[in-house]
């Protein structure tokens, strides 16, 4: 019998009553998570590089072009992640949610038009273009952490008459809708 090895830093996730989530599920929103979060990082420190820059410390300036071209990697690889996230299928074979490769398309133009801007030096065009960056590189942040790491039919659904609601619980107590409820004076 051969044994998996596994990353002893990323135990394979349980659902309440479930096996663990396959690493095909796994693994490309671990990726995803760790390059939104670089990006987030690199997108914040050109924030504040280039406030620097505008603080005097021309210095600043280029660092702030080192950390543009920086994110512009950074991106690629969350873009390549969330075609892993769409590609990766579940338990059930679904496919996993097509907005992380959407916003990663999206964040790669909006970088390369902030780049160009930034190089013609258009500054209103790039810093309006650097805060809708900044927002959107966070929401995606956002977005990434929120994902499971499980898919969603690894989790267990309560059962579904023919009509399409949820069953009512059974039973005769507070709350269950089909006793009588007492009111604490």
């Amino acid at each position: 019998m051969t044994r998996t090895p596994r990353l002893p830093l990323f135990p394979p996730a349980r659902t309440a009553d479930g096996p663990p989530a396959p690493p095909a599920v796994r693994l490309p929103r671990l990726l995803l998570r760790g390059a939104a979060t670089a990006s987030a990082a690199l997108v914040l420190a050109g924030t504040v590089l280039a406030a620097g820059f505008l603080n005097g410390h021309y210095e600043a300036l280029r660092a702030h072009e080192v950390a543009a071209m920086a994110l512009g990697g950074v991106l690629v690889v969350q873009l390549l992640a969330a075609a892993l996230v769409v590609r990766s299928a579940g338990p059930a074979g679904e496919r996993g949610p097509r907005w992380p490769l959407v916003a990663a398309v999206l964040l790669l133009i909006a970088n390369g038009a902030q780049t160009g801007t930034g190089y013609e030096r258009a500054v209103g065009a790039h810093v309006t273009l650097g805060v809708l960056l900044v927002s959107a590189q966070l929401f995606a942040l956002v977005g990434a952490w929120r994902l499971p790491l499980t898919s969603a039919s690894a989790v267990p659904r309560p059962a579904q008459d023919g009509t399409g609601r949820l069953p009512r619980p059974s039973g005769t107590g507070a709350g269950s809708g089909t006793g009588p409820v007492e009111v604490a004076p």
